[in-house]
């Protein structure tokens, strides 16, 4: 039986069994990762996952009900339990759902890539992450190691009752190394290209540009470096932030806080709420002049960049933040049908077996017009920091700590000293208010982050954020007193 058929035929019987509206998605995944620590093969595995979701809505409430047996009677038991729970959550239905303008996308779609990852061998993978080991491990001081590889394959079929029908396949690649140093009673890390690990929807070349193995020994001797770096100073000070950790920022600070679903309270259980409250829409002043943020699922190697979302509303793009001022949501179809919007694609389930959530696309912040070394140039006393540590955010997304791997002295313009332990807080809208630099598209990198978890049960998210170094004055730094 040809798979299209067994959408078909959820399709048909959900609406046999009284749903108003519904959908259906086959998903099939193949996965391989590997991880190397301090010259031991300690991962490699090969993941296959296949199975379908059905989503309905019945009497203004939501079903969901998935399975990984493809069969034409496992397909009708699990529409017919679809359509059980919608049923039983209308008993407590608060009204009405209203979808918006249907939706009837139809199309193929196939990330862009130069080389299928899954076409180089296991040899060459551990090969490269073996080789990265064994250049860190040269270093003297480093007490662990640790490199990673990751490749994802998706492929995706969405129909729905509204005609429409789209296949996608979504390719993923990343890597990374970390070097550990212990002594003098701390411990530190340096990674590369980042914190855990650089992932992209894209191909074998993305990690093949990373050159793990030539950037293995500068990374080592940089944890080594840090053990004896002086502590990062406290109280209130310019930071230009790295463009790493600013995606990081960027995620937690902004991504979060305009997940309309959260806004709305229908996360506030697990994940919390936001201070981006719907009167603030067009009416707030997030950020300064010189910050302007988009969502978009276009932008590869963007690990928010797709053909359709889970509801299949086409990839585009939105402004979120314009000239510092607040402008747009992450929305489903039903959220931006309650504002009188139109969605913008954000609607995206970790497998078959999850609904979907509004989830972050590839929310960036825009490149400025500052070269890095001007940037520098023009400050006369701060911190560089950079990398990712550590992080803390409230639930509402405004009050913040973030630690860094590593930071650097600015005195008169110049780069000085390498400093440990750095940390700042703020609060969200302050901190984007005080920033007055944003550099431009030469140091402007998308950065991944395959980590994001949201709903219950639990869902990881991989999302996107392009960003370039920015200078933010009067923050707070190290250990408040």
């Amino acid at each position: 039986m040809p798979m299209d058929d067994f959408l078909s035929r959820a399709l048909d019987l959900a609406s046999v069994k009284g749903a108003s509206y519904s959908d259906v998605r086959l998903v099939e995944t193949n996965q391989e990762r590997f991880v190397v620590r301090s010259g031991v093969v300690d991962t490699l595995s090969n993941d296959e996952s296949l199975g379908i979701g059905v989503r309905v809505l019945v009497d203004g409430s939501w079903g969901f009900a998935s399975t990984n047996i493809i069969s034409p009677s496992e397909v009708d038991r699990t529409t017919g339990l679809a359509v059980e729970i919608a049923k039983a959550s209308a008993r407590s239905s608060k009204g009405p759902v209203s979808l918006g303008p249907p939706v009837t996308s139809r199309g193929v779609y196939t990330t862009p890539i130069q080389t299928d990852p899954f076409s180089i061998s296991l040899e060459d993978k551990l090969g490269l992450l073996l080789e990265a080991d064994r250049r860190m491990g040269s270093v003297n001081g480093i007490s662990a190691r640790m490199g990673n590889l990751i490749f994802i394959k998706e492929r995706k079929t969405f129909a729905n009752s509204e005609g429409a029908h789209v296949e996608q396949t979504i390719y993923e690649a990343g890597g990374g190394i970390m070097a550990t140093a212990r002594g003098s009673g701390e411990v530190q890390r340096r990674s590369y290209p980042q914190s855990m690990r650089q992932q992209g929807c894209a191909g074998w070349e993305f990690v093949d540009a990373m050159d793990l193995a030539g950037n293995a020994e500068r990374t080592a001797t940089e944890a080594v470096a840090l053990l004896s770096a002086d502590h990062c100073p406290s109280g209130l000070t310019t930071v230009i932030i790295g463009a790493s950790q600013l995606g990081l920022q960027i995620h937690e600070s902004c991504g979060h806080a305009i997940e309309l679903d959260r806004v709305l309270g229908s996360e506030a259980a697990y994940a919390g709420t936001s201070f981006l409250t719907t009167d603030k829409l067009n009416n707030f002043q997030y950020g300064s002049e010189q910050v302007n943020i988009t969502a978009d699922s276009i932008r590869l190697p963007g690990l928010g960049s797709f053909g359709w979302d889970d509801e299949g509303v086409a990839a585009g793009s939105t402004p979120v933040v314009e000239n510092g001022r607040f402008v747009g949501y992450l929305m489903s179809r039903e959220t931006a049908s309650g504002l009188d919007l139109p969605p913008n694609g954000s609607m995206r389930a970790a497998s078959w077996n999850r609904i979907p959530l509004i989830r972050m696309t590839n929310v960036s912040l825009e490149p400025g017009n500052w070269d890095l070394d001007d940037l520098i140039a023009d400050t006369d006393d701060g911190i560089l920091m950079e990398m990712n540590r550590s992080w803390s955010i409230d639930d509402r997304r405004y009050n913040f700590q973030f630690g860094t791997e590593t930071g650097y002295e600015i005195k008169k313009g110049k780069l000085g000293k390498l400093l440990r332990n750095c940390t700042y807080t703020g609060i969200t809208p302050e901190f984007w208010n005080s920033c007055d630099a944003v550099c431009n598209e030469g140091s402007w990198t998308m950065w991944g982050i395959p980590n994001c978890g949201k709903g219950q049960p639990g869902q990881i998210g991989h999302t996107g954020h392009g960003a370039a170094p920015a200078r933010f004055r009067k923050v707070q730094v190290g250990v408040m007193k």
